[in-house]
């Protein structure tokens, strides 16, 4: 399980438990008191419809949580507008000497249905807050005697009651916000230990890739070296120039060019041309990106002619999206042999007099 999945099911569970307990507080707690004191409120129609709203609200809402989701921002701040228009009609149906009691049951209600609407945008929680406090204040105020008693049970009240809900609010956000941040340092972690596993393996595969040049290369420098070759010959030099071909082509490999077949197939032109062949290196068609082990093979034909070519060779690349086609033709001063085959590209190869044409096929789609 990812560590983003992780935090999105903490979130999920955060909010069910949140809609949980404001439904048992509406359902076990505010309910009770408002249907038990009918008498009390006037108008008590006008109560009950705020009671039934906000159990609407409840029930909209937990469409999304209990599906593991938000409720999104298009329900979430229209909604939180009917909460405090229903906590503010309610209000207006408590007598006096029952406000910020247990009866005054909206006031201390609303900041949960608050906490399930606007639980992951702060700014918009603190602003709804802030309003439902400023309203249950004022309507406290204008219905009650101004004096230093009422004024410091009305601060206590809205800030033992608020305050609380305010808390578990920003409380659940600094968690899951802490949570955010060690996914994303796990995450950067895993993504740093993967693109150190993949260097370490592709630094493995040049060792490798360079291991078995080289030791392909080694018989022919220890003939050299104790005279049992002799580079005047033909079969010699086309070993030599073959093998100067085959390290060239693997450096280039090994660069951040736009279009890798190209310049691979360049430097090994470039081998040939400094034997003195001339070489004419015509590309058609858009760049398509061919995998390495394919472009190794693609190349070897090409490696192959020119490096027994004696005095001009003509390479050509056509690339289209079904198929890249490379083929070299070239004059031959020894036979140059077939390369090997592979199951991703087809060779062919022609020989006319003292020309030889060869043509590696690689089929996109494949």
């Amino acid at each position: 399980m990812s560590d983003q999945v992780l935090l999105e099911r903490v979130l999920a569970a955060i909010r069910i438990v949140l809609l949980g307990v404001t439904a048992v507080l509406q359902t076990a707690m505010a309910g009770p008191v408002l249907f038990g004191n009918r008498s009390g409120y006037h108008p008590v129609w006008l109560g009950e419809a705020a009671f039934a709203v906000l159990a609407l609200v409840i029930a909209v809402s937990s469409g999304w949580i209990l599906r593991g989701r938000r409720v999104p921002a298009g329900v979430a701040l229209p909604g939180a507008a009917v909460v405090l228009a229903a906590a503010a009609a309610a209000a207006t149906t408590v007598p006096p000497e029952w406000y910020l009691l247990r009866q005054h049951w909206a006031f201390g209600l609303v900041g949960w249905h608050l906490l399930v609407l606007l639980l992951e945008r702060t700014r918009p929680l603190l602003a709804a807050f802030a309003l439902h406090a400023a309203l249950g204040g004022a309507q406290f105020l204008l219905a009650v005697p101004l004096d230093r008693i009422w004024l410091g049970e009305t601060a206590i009240a809205i800030v033992s009651v608020l305050g609380f809900q305010l808390a578990v609010g920003l409380i659940v956000q600094l968690v899951t916000r802490r949570l955010g941040q060690m996914a994303a340092i796990v995450a950067a972690r895993d993504r740093a230990a993967t693109r150190a596993a993949l260097a370490e393996q592709w630094e493995h595969d040049q060792r490798t890739r360079f291991a078995g040049q080289l030791g392909a290369l080694l018989p022919l420098l220890a003939g050299l070296a104790d005279r049992t070759l002799d580079p005047r010959t033909d079969d010699v030099r086309h070993r030599c120039a073959l093998a100067a071909a085959r390290l060239r082509r693997l450096f280039a490999e090994n660069d951040d060019v736009p279009d890798p077949l190209v310049h691979e197939v360049a430097a090994a032109v470039e081998v040939a041309e400094r034997r003195g062949v001339a070489v004419s290196f015509a590309v058609s068609g858009e760049v398509v990106p061919v995998p390495t082990a394919v472009r190794r093979e693609l190349a070897e034909p090409v490696l192959t002619a020119l490096s027994a070519a004696r005095t001009q060779a003509r390479v050509s690349l056509l690339r289209t999206a079904e198929e890249v086609r490379l083929a070299v033709l070239a004059d031959f001063a020894v036979t140059a042999g077939s390369p090997s085959r592979s199951p991703h590209v087809e060779v062919t190869a022609h020989t006319h007099g003292d020309r030889t044409r060869m043509e590696a096929r690689w089929h996109v789609t494949s």
